[in-house]
């Protein structure tokens, strides 16, 4: 079964990864700013503190979702951003569906 974010889900991991253009991963270990940006179904855009999913050696900054991120139903879009010493980077730009439940959220 694939995995499937749900309406109110609170703890999915989002793990975005820096590439610089040629794709190779982007050390980000010196990085003073993690950011994850959300832009919902309506068009709100919402930015989040990310984190280092290791030690940013890898490239990858992570989110973990709580209480009232994942409030709207239909197609997101996800990206991270990043400073550095040398500048600013950003991911690719992800999409993800969040889905109704079977019961309401309460």
């Amino acid at each position: 079964m694939a995995c499937e974010i749900h309406l109110g889900d609170i703890g999915t991991a989002f793990r975005l990864t820096i590439l610089d253009c040629a794709g190779a991963i982007v050390d980000i270990s010196a990085a003073s700013v993690k950011e994850v940006v959300f832009r919902k179904p309506d068009m709100t855009v919402v930015t989040q503190a990310g984190a280092f999913y290791t030690d940013g050696t890898d490239g990858v900054v992570q989110y973990v979702t709580v209480a009232d991120d994942l409030d709207k139903l239909g197609n997101w879009k996800i990206q991270a951003e990043v400073t550095l010493p040398t500048g600013r980077w950003s991911s690719n730009v992800e999409t993800f569906k969040v889905y109704k439940n079977l019961k309401p959220v309460l």
